[in-house]
């Protein structure tokens, strides 16, 4: 399975709690925080519901 490193780049601040929730559960909390994960579907439907928060680099 394939990597993907993802960085958080736009503020929690106004979020959704559950957008909130999907950050820490992809390891991230702070903008310019970035995690390392497989790129399960599991991993890629997170990323989708938080997307606006965040790029993602294949690895």
């Amino acid at each position: 399975m394939s990597k993907i490193i993802i960085t958080q780049t736009g503020s929690q601040i106004k979020c959704h709690k559950r957008q909130k929730a999907t950050l820490v559960a992809l390891g991230l909390g702070r903008i310019g925080k970035k995690n390392e994960l497989e790129a399960t579907p599991q991993v890629r439907g997170m990323v989708a519901k938080v997307e606006h928060l965040v790029s993602v680099v294949e690895a």
